[in-house]
């Protein structure tokens, strides 16, 4: 138990250390940045350790592509663009909406069956966000909203779907060409991340780099490679072999309640009401949805990287 509550606080340290780099370096070139480093990481362990090749068909280096594209390209500069706005702990929050919006994807591109109990849940769950969401700081008021999202809540919002469409990739990489997760991941955070650093040198202002404080930078940048890219995503794998998904879910929700923790201590941001009224009613529709949730299903709680 020790073990998943270190998970989720280290999954919540990610957007609290996320919040103070983007203080010092622009968003796109702390995407890139990062994430060419972690592909690197993964791909010279596989290749030197486990001798991985990387002869892969057409068809596999097509979805490596948009897995490049949609779990590392967008989500990360959806996220951390919103998260220059929002603070770190409604931040991780709406990245609860994932559990929710899986079961949406599975239902629309798998064909697979909703009960009603679980179409209450996420029912439930979509309306537990309405009280956050509704709450804004003078930050996102600035600029702007749509209907009564900021554009920095429905950026992270996109962030999520693309994170949530990421997981399927992965999982029809794994499943369909058997391929090997880290591997998987290396060549994805590889593209993705160059990809961001070419949209970062095309609009951000390169003189010579997009950084203000480099010390604090490199600081931020090291922390978040290692705690998210390389211990969470192997940790949680491991845990999943001796909790079940249910129990890995909900205990998933804790992981706001750290960032706020964090938030709070390292940045002094003020969590308000709406946050905790939220984050109850989306408990119950998780409560509803995950107790309703045969024994073979796979899990659905995504996290961001």
């Amino acid at each position: 138990m020790c073990y998943v509550l270190l998970l989720y606080a280290l999954f919540a340290s990610v957007f609290t250390i996320a919040k103070t780099g983007l203080a010092y370096v622009q968003p796109l070139f702390f995407v890139g940045t990062r994430m060419v480093s972690a592909g690197i990481i993964l791909l010279s362990y596989q290749f030197f350790v486990k001798k991985q090749t990387f002869a892969l068909d057409r068809k596999t280096w097509r979805r490596l592509f948009l897995l490049a594209i949609f779990s590392i390209y967008l989500t990360n500069i959806f996220e951390f663009w919103g998260l220059s706005y929002l603070t770190s702990s409604k931040t991780c929050f709406i990245y609860s909406l994932s559990p929710f919006l899986s079961a949406i994807f599975s239902y629309v591109l798998f064909s697979e069956k909703l009960t009603k109990k679980k179409w209450i849940g996420l029912i439930v769950g979509f309306l537990g966000f309405t009280p956050l969401l509704l709450y804004q700081t003078s930050a996102e008021e600035e600029i702007g909203q749509f209907f009564f999202f900021s554009w920095a809540e429905l950026a992270v919002i996109m962030a999520v779907i693309c994170s949530v469409y990421g997981w399927i990739l992965l999982k029809q990489l794994v499943n369909e060409h058997a391929l090997s997760p880290l591997t998987a991941n290396g060549i994805s955070m590889l593209t993705g991340g160059i990809l961001a650093l070419a949209h970062s040198f095309a609009v951000e202002n390169w003189q010579p780099f997009p950084v203000t404080n480099y010390p604090i930078f490199l600081e931020c940048a090291i922390l978040l490679t290692f705690i998210s890219n390389l211990i969470c995503y192997n940790l949680y794998g491991s845990l999943l072999k001796r909790y079940s998904p249910t129990f890995m879910s909900f205990a998933g929700l804790t992981t706001p309640l750290f960032a706020a923790l964090f938030g709070w201590l390292s940045l002094g941001e003020r969590v308000a009401w709406p946050f905790y009224l939220s984050f109850l009613i989306v408990l119950m529709g998780l409560l509803l949805f995950e107790l309703d949730r045969g024994p073979s299903e796979a899990p659905s709680y995504a996290e961001g990287i």
